[in-house]
């Protein structure tokens, strides 16, 4: 069992029977009273960013988890498929579990995480950004515009990205799967 001297960011912690990371903490100790541990906890399930302190020493208790390689195979009714790049294992993944399945083409490599002592999956993380292939976007007209105005533009998986004037179909952008905004222009 843990106790708050042990918390840093990043570290995966069982609060209110639900598993948490710690965005951010920082100890206090005032003039009068006890000194205690601000932080900012992200639930793993929920997404929800929630703020607790603890009393200096409380006792918590630190959870596992690993974080592994896999490569995306295919999507059907039950899920995202996945194949462990060392193992060869397979696991499904519901679509809620992914950060950007928009994003998700046929052998593209992701991160999942699992809880190391029930071995369940809890979430899947694409890289930050991926390269795609603009399928189709309207012609930009040049001088349309005076500030950077932007377009839409479906990628090969039929997502859509907003992307500047200048990009035309069948180019390559990056794209930043945690804002699902274009990035830049691959060349």
């Amino acid at each position: 069992m843990a106790t708050t001297a042990d918390i840093r960011n990043g570290l995966c912690i069982e609060f209110n029977n639900d598993l948490c990371y710690i965005v951010e903490f920082q100890h206090v100790k005032p003039g009068k009273g006890g000194a205690f541990v601000r932080t900012k906890l992200k639930s793993i399930k929920t997404g929800k960013v929630l703020q607790n302190t603890f009393q200096s020493g409380a006792k918590i208790e630190i959870q596992r988890v690993e974080r592994r390689p896999y490569q995306f195979l295919y999507k059907d009714d039950s899920g995202f498929n996945f194949m462990h790049t060392e193992t060869f294992e397979q696991v499904n993944i519901p679509e809620e579990m992914i950060n950007a399945p928009q994003f998700l083409k046929e052998g593209q490599s992701a991160e999942i995480v699992f809880h190391a002592d029930t071995e369940t999956p809890l979430y899947c993380e694409l890289p930050a950004f991926v390269e795609l292939r603009i399928t189709y976007t309207e012609p930009g007209l040049r001088g349309d515009t005076a500030t950077n105005a932007m377009k839409q533009a479906t990628v090969e998986t039929g997502a859509i990205v907003n992307v500047p004037l200048f990009i035309n179909s069948g180019e390559r952008i990056k794209v930043d799967t945690r804002t699902n905004t274009y990035s830049e222009r691959v060349k």
